[in-house]
């Protein structure tokens, strides 16, 4: 099986040094953090980025909600896009050297996604979440037509727990997103390597074992 990716996206509920401190501590199970902080100031974002690489965090690692400025002058690894975001083709053209996520829920966002660029694509949410109430879980099968329509490699996220990651992988996933099932749970680093186990990753199937 190929690798598959494991992301982390911040919750906006954490203040920014606790989940500095949690990112540095589980961030070698991942492969990518996300900073979705809808209520933060570009400045408290471009400080967010400071403070995880004084704590030893890549930029490769590091990938930024929305705010495109902040993602260009940190250069880290990319940017995330959403419906209220600039457009993947603008951004792309201005600045190539950044991995762009596009945001999507359905095959036909899928489509433009890929047509305009984007180099992988973030879907959901898959089962149901309370970030999410009152909206219908796209499910197993919105995922799997999504997959079919697309090249790009589709990030699945929305209450996926690591019993349930196989069947999101099985899927056609080319990995998970997760945001509370890691960095609120009660031991996050116990929580991230279980994630991690799922996913087939060598190194910490016996550490997994003993959770």
């Amino acid at each position: 099986m190929a690798k598959k990716e494991l992301h982390i996206i911040s919750t906006g509920q954490q203040p920014i040094k606790e989940f500095v401190s949690t990112i540095a501590s589980i961030h070698d199970y991942v492969d990518y953090i996300h900073i979705r902080e809808k209520t933060k100031t570009a400045k408290e974002i471009f400080d967010t980025v400071m403070y995880l690489t004084e704590n030893k965090i890549p930029l490769s690692k590091i990938i930024i909600n929305d705010r495109v400025d902040v993602a260009a002058v940190t250069r880290v690894a990319g940017v995330q896009l959403g419906y209220s975001s600039l457009d993947v083709e603008s951004v792309k053209s201005r600045f190539p050297e950044l991995k762009i996520g596009c945001s999507i829920h359905s095959k036909e966002e899928a489509i433009a996604a890929e047509k305009n660029g984007a180099n992988f694509c973030l879907f959901g949410h898959i089962y149901s979440t309370k970030s999410k109430p009152g909206i219908a879980p796209r499910g197993i099968t919105g995922l799997t037509e999504v997959v079919s329509t697309t090249n790009l490699p589709v990030i699945a996220i929305g209450g996926i727990q690591p019993q349930s990651t196989l069947d999101v992988i099985e899927a056609g996933a080319a990995g998970i997103a997760v945001l509370s099932g890691v960095l609120l749970a009660s031991n996050p680093l116990g929580a991230v390597k279980e994630y991690a186990y799922k996913l087939g990753r060598e190194g910490v199937h016996n550490e997994a074992r003993k959770l």
